[in-house]
């Protein structure tokens, strides 16, 4: 699938990865926000990457 001429599953990957740094920066806390911003974060990531990963698999 292809939105505006790139690959959906490239732009979850993007999404993915910029998701990935902001759980890397709270985690860290180079940013500082709550517990549940954070938590709520890395299910969207979780989410994110296994939709990510299951059309990685399907794509042909």
């Amino acid at each position: 699938m292809v939105i505006g001429g790139i690959s959906f599953i490239l732009i979850l990957g993007i999404i993915n990865f910029l998701l990935l740094l902001f759980q890397l920066a709270t985690g860290l806390h180079w940013i500082k926000v709550r517990f549940g911003v954070h938590k709520k974060t890395g299910i969207l990531l979780f989410v994110f990457a296994a939709i990510h990963g299951l059309l990685g698999l399907l794509a042909d």
